[in-house]
């Protein structure tokens, strides 16, 4: 863009209590880096990564007379509270460019942030510039150039997509068999239809059926098989006290504790 903006980098999540939101986003199924802490600074962190940007929570460790923004927005609530977008190249390539078109970024500005990791500390550095608030009204908001970003963009963080899995199929099934919605990729092998999934967007496919939170990933979570008669397989089912849900599409699901390991919808055709 002729702004040298690339898009958004990610979105701060201003949080009261740091360690009270990390557990909250773990409960939610999200994996999170280790803490972060911002050199020079009283503000500490943890990110969810995403394959192209991610959310960062943000809160004090100490009382810090320099994050004034932070402490302002905090007296009135929590919440998702800045956005740092990305610049097409430099921060200094992204200032020029923004200066061409007549607006005010600020010089870049140096941050670093200390992780503590297995092998040892590693400092992330990241270069930020911002715009007055007049340029950029009713956002808060400023740019952010990753200098290190093979320090935060690990692969054991990033929250897994099925995007990434689209071009394989698309050469092994052809384009036309292959479709996506949202995090969910189809691929139809002939009379057989192959789903992809996050393990969130099971859940949400799946109300009600849970799967270990130990199942290595990729793994093979669920079978669908055809049915003839729901009712007689439902009865069958009870009458061999085999434990079972009932969908709400009028699939009849066997939980993995029973079937090796698999979950299997009975799907009556």
């Amino acid at each position: 863009m002729r702004n040298g903006i690339a898009g958004i980098d990610h979105v701060i999540i201003g949080v009261r209590d740091l360690e009270r939101a990390r557990m909250g986003w773990t409960r939610l199924g999200f994996t999170l880096t280790p803490r972060g802490r911002h050199l020079g600074q009283e503000t500490a962190n943890y990110c969810i990564m995403f394959a192209r940007d991610y959310l960062e929570l943000l809160g004090f460790v100490a009382r810090d007379d320099y994050a004034h923004r932070l402490e302002t927005f905090l007296r009135h609530r929590e919440g998702a509270m800045s956005v740092a977008f990305r610049p097409a190249g430099s921060a200094e390539d992204a200032a020029a460019a923004l200066t061409a078109l007549g607006l005010h970024p600020s010089e870049p500005r140096a941050l670093g942030r200390q992780l503590e990791l297995p092998e040892g500390t590693v400092v992330p550095r990241f270069s930020l510039l911002t715009l007055p608030p007049e340029e950029t009204p009713g956002l808060d908001c400023f740019l952010c150039g990753h200098l290190t970003p093979e320090l935060v963009r690990r692969p054991e963080w990033l929250v897994q997509e099925t995007a990434r899995l689209l071009p394989a199929y698309d050469r092994l099934f052809g384009m036309h068999e292959v479709t996506t919605t949202d995090a969910v990729a189809s691929v139809q092998a002939g009379p057989y239809r192959l789903l992809f999934s996050t393990p969130d967007d099971f859940a949400t496919m799946h109300p009600g059926i849970d799967l270990d939170p130990d199942f290595p990933l990729p793994g093979i979570a669920a079978l669908e098989l055809a049915i003839a008669h729901r009712d007689a397989t439902a009865d069958y089912l009870a009458q061999w006290q085999i434990a079972y849900d009932e969908m709400p599409g009028g699939s009849i699901a066997i939980p993995a504790e029973e079937a090796n390991g698999t979950v299997l919808f009975l799907t009556e055709t």
